[in-house]
């Protein structure tokens, strides 16, 4: 039997439903309702939108003279465009790392125009983002940390003094060790040339993907600015049901309430743009020089494992999550190529091969994520095979 890391996270899920019924219910000020539309980030506008449809401001943005969007998008007007997105998929993310470095070492990795991430693709999405000179970072995140290092397990007794079991505290100081004011800095520098990160969360009230536009909170300075985008990245990893659930203020109707926000891959396993959006009409306005590339890192295999499964009721349910996520993540990339082929951009995916079989020992071993960058390193030097379309679609 081959054993992933997803199966094993089904054991933090386990534990917290096990434990659910002795923590404490958090007090909240969530949002109404009937105020979900007029919510907004205090003091940092169009921080965000729903992924599930086309930004309010879409048709304003194209009444913009060919000046104004040549001010705004000094880096990228006229320009060859690239695009990357990278998945969830927990520790498997060592590969999508692998294959980013490795494609820094063949000398042929573009500079990316957008990148976006969800869940272990959002803490990698920023130093794709920044591109090869933070390489470095990037592998350490990937191959040096443990279980340990990212979580705490609870005791029931710990539990009943809180709101989960699973004590997310030491991946939330990671990723402030990790994304400080100078990688702030660098991420608003590079917004001000027109780039775009953007980075994937739930709003579990609304039930609806949120597309965080971490260039325009960066680009707001401050150290509130930071925070959010510790909370956004943070909230984009967190596995609903065994990591708790970030929080964000928000602003309505000149009072404040909190949003209840998890794991992007909740909503999808992998994002290129808001939908609705024809990005055939940006392209054109922007003034793309050639076809635009889209780049499509699946941090999974593709085809499903056979495993024998016990008829109790938590191998049925983790079972059958494993067997929801991986669907989900085919459909999404079946979206996005359609959405390609409509919007005249070159779709390339990559994703782990079947033949990789080693077996992790915990939910984040560093031996086994060291072994999936070293296999995403040596495919991308090597010249990495793109396909040019999903499964079934070639």
């Amino acid at each position: 039997m081959k054993t992933r890391p997803l199966n094993i996270l089904v054991v933090f899920i386990s534990i917290s439903f096990l434990l659910s019924g002795c923590t404490a219910i958090p007090i909240r000020k969530s949002l109404p309702e009937e105020l979900g539309e007029a919510a907004h980030i205090p003091d940092i506008p169009r921080a965000r939108v729903w992924g599930d449809e086309k930004p309010s401001y879409f048709e304003e943005w194209f009444a913009q003279s060919r000046e104004e969007l040549m001010n705004r998008y000094p880096g990228i007007m006229g320009r060859e465009h690239n695009y990357l997105a990278v998945s969830g998929g927990g520790a498997n993310g060592a590969f999508g790392a692998g294959l980013l470095v490795g494609w820094s070492a063949a000398g042929t990795r573009p500079e990316f125009t957008m990148v976006t991430g969800i869940s272990t693709g959002a803490l990698a999405a920023p130093f794709a983002f920044l591109g090869p000179a933070y390489d470095t970072q990037l592998k350490e995140m990937y191959t040096t940390y443990s279980t340990k290092d990212l979580v705490k397990m609870g005791n029931i007794l710990k539990a009943i003094s809180g709101y989960s079991a699973i004590d997310t505290t030491p991946l939330r100081n990671l990723i402030a060790k990790y994304i400080n004011h100078q990688i702030m800095e660098a991420i608003a520098a590079e917004y001000r040339k027109g780039r775009a990160l953007w980075i994937g969360t739930t709003n579990l009230d609304a039930k609806r993907p949120v597309i965080w536009n971490i260039g325009v909170i960066a680009a707001s300075g401050g150290p509130e600015a930071l925070e959010l985008i510790h909370k956004v990245i943070l909230a984009s990893a967190s596995i609903p049901a065994a990591f708790p659930p970030v929080f964000i203020e928000v602003e309505a109707d000149g009072d404040r309430y909190d949003e209840m926000h998890v794991d992007g891959g909740t909503a999808s396993q992998i994002f290129l743009y808001p939908a609705g959006i024809d990005w055939g009409r940006v392209a054109q306005r922007l003034e793309v020089n050639g076809t635009p590339r889209a780049y499509l890192i699946r941090n999974s295999s593709l085809e499903p494992e056979w495993e024998t499964v016990s008829p109790k009721i938590l191998p049925i349910a983790g079972q059958s999550i494993v067997s929801l996520i991986r669907t989900q993540g085919i459909g999404d990339m079946y979206r996005i190529y359609l959405n390609c082929m409509r919007d005249g951009l070159d779709y390339n995916l990559a994703y782990i091969p079947e033949d990789f079989d080693p077996e992790p020992s915990e939910a984040f071993d560093p031996v086994y994520m060291g072994k999936l960058f070293d296999l995403g390193y040596r495919l991308a030097k090597e010249g990495y095979p793109w396909s040019k379309a999903p499964p079934g679609f070639e």
